[in-house]
């Protein structure tokens, strides 16, 4: 068993709003890959499909095997990190929402967690999932 798990998520949305997709990466501890998910939206803002990754990653755990004890969340979204830390206000409404879903499975995921934002190129797996969903769909 493994003390932390790190989930790496990325929401994309070509046109803003447009055809949207999400990808999350399951990484034990040592950063080796556990599990992917990708899913295709619909349409959606960009901020809105980074919300809708982190909130998918969630419900995944929830239902996983997987054994753990603090989730590590890891987003190239700064927008998003900042706004769930309470660093940032958030103004949108549809933004609002979407952070009060993220909290509302988050406490039923009943975890320790953190939070962290990384650069674009560190969140690459994450990224491709998210633009194979759209381009799948839009095929």
């Amino acid at each position: 068993m493994s003390d932390i798990i790190r989930v790496y998520t990325d929401g994309a949305s070509r046109g803003n709003p447009g055809l949207a997709g999400i990808g999350i990466v399951f990484c034990d501890d040592g950063n080796e890959i556990l599990e992917t998910h990708k899913k295709f939206l619909g349409k959606f803002t960009n901020n809105s499909a980074e919300y809708l990754a982190l909130i998918e990653s969630v419900k995944i755990l929830r239902n996983s095997e997987l054994n753990y004890t603090h989730v590590n969340f890891y987003l190239d979204s700064e927008l998003v990190v900042k706004q769930i830390r309470g660093e940032y206000k958030i103004k949108h409404a549809d933004l609002i929402k979407l952070s009060l879903e993220f909290w509302k499975e988050i406490k039923l995921l009943n975890k320790n967690f953190s939070i962290y934002h990384i650069p674009r190129e560190k969140n690459k797996t994450a990224d491709k999932l998210a633009n194979e969903a759209i381009d799948e769909k839009n095929s």
